[in-house]
């Protein structure tokens, strides 16, 4: 009986799948990423297409500590840190259209977009 449970699982994910294309944003500054999401978003909707997201993914944070000084006075040191943040966005049942609006948007300085079918 669990062996037909799973088959039956399976073939309801093999038919719930349908194309999609998934956009990864990553930028320093969170507002300009959140502006840029809804820049995508305004831009799906207008032609109509479902679409799942912004989804906040994890914030990436590198820390960095380096001496003041070059030589003497390892005690005193500084401390850095870079965050990169992240969203997810994905479009379902892309046409054409929406792929050349997308290509053609002009996105804010310092947002890194990604887009994979």
């Amino acid at each position: 009986m669990l062996k037909k449970t799973k088959e039956v699982l399976k073939k309801e994910t093999k038919e719930e799948i349908r194309p999609k294309l998934r956009i990864r944003l990553r930028a320093h500054d969170h507002k300009i990423l959140d502006a840029s999401c809804r820049q995508i978003a305004e831009t799906a909707s207008r032609y109509g297409v479902q679409i799942l997201g912004p989804l906040p993914l994890p914030t990436e944070i590198r820390k960095y500590t380096v001496n003041r000084s070059t030589f003497v006075h390892k005690d005193s040191r500084d401390q850095f840190e870079s965050r990169v943040h992240k969203r997810l966005i994905d479009i379902f049942e892309p046409n054409q259209k929406i792929i050349d609006a997308l290509t053609n948007l002009n996105l804010p300085t310092g947002v890194d977009i990604e887009i994979k079918m």
